[in-house]
This record gives C-alpha cells, structure tokens and sequence, in this order.
C-alpha cells in the first residue's frame, strides 16, 4: 500500500488555488476535467516534491470543484493537511501579509494552523529542530478554529 492523495472539496477553485499556490506555496502538477461528471480534479504537491509527484512517488493534494453549486460547512468533518516547512516563521509572515489569518501561530516554533478558503485546517511544521519563539508569534494569541 501506498499513500496518494488528500482530495478536498472546493467552492471556488480559483480561490483555492490562490490560496494553495500563490499562499502556500503548492505547486499543480496536474488536472483533470471532466464534463459528464461535472467536475474538475486539480493535483498540487509541495515545492520539493515536485519532481516525485510526475512519477506518481508523492503524496498529494486533491482539489476537487464540482461545477454544480454545493455547500461544504466546516470542511465536511475534515481534520487537516500537513506540511513540513524549512522556516516557519518565514511562511507565516508572508501568509499574514497575503492577508491569510494565522489561527494558531507558530509561539513554540514549531507548529502553526490556517485553514483554506474552505475551511480545510493546515498544520504547518517547522523542519528540524524548533525555531527561537519570537515576537510577533511568540505572544500572538490563536484566533477562530483550527
């Protein structure tokens, strides 16, 4: 057995993909339209598994966009993704200023959550040992779920 993807439901694959790529950092490998299903597969893997996800080697992230409208509140009971990352504090301060909300911040530098236009939860890990907790995160306090 081997792991594949993570498919999470959109309502707006455009947002999700700002989100996604131009936010987070994932990048499409591949996608998928399907008209008698009336649906749109789009596959994202991280930076540095990119060249794996050709060769269907690394775990992904499936998008998935119905084009029929449908509501997906509280992100269908889903836990999260997680992603290592080579500085934590790094990537939430350029999520913070693409004006994503930081629910749990990295205080420990470790382990931060934001959650998609979907309210799908990202846990973000730090690589590596821990970073220095440092200001602002270290007394920035968690906001909504995560």
């Amino acid at each position: 057995m081997e792991y594949l993807h993570t498919m999470v439901r959109c309502a707006d694959l455009e947002a999700s993909l700002d989100f996604y790529c131009k936010k987070l950092g994932l990048v499409e490998v591949n996608r998928m339209e399907n008209e008698g299903g009336r649906f749109t597969l789009v596959f994202l893997a991280a930076p540095g598994d990119v060249g794996r996800a050709k060769d269907a080697k690394s775990p992904l992230v499936e998008l998935t966009y119905n084009w029929d409208s449908e509501s997906y509140a509280g992100g269908r009971n889903f836990g999260h993704l997680a992603y290592r990352v080579d500085d934590l504090y790094t990537l939430c301060q350029n999520l913070l200023d693409a004006g994503v909300v930081i629910n749990r911040p990295p205080r420990d530098g470790h382990m931060a959550f934001v959650r998609s236009p979907d309210g799908i939860s990202i846990e973000l890990l730090q690589a590596g040992q821990a970073l220095e907790p440092a200001e602002p995160w270290k007394s920035m306090p968690n906001v909504g779920e995560w």
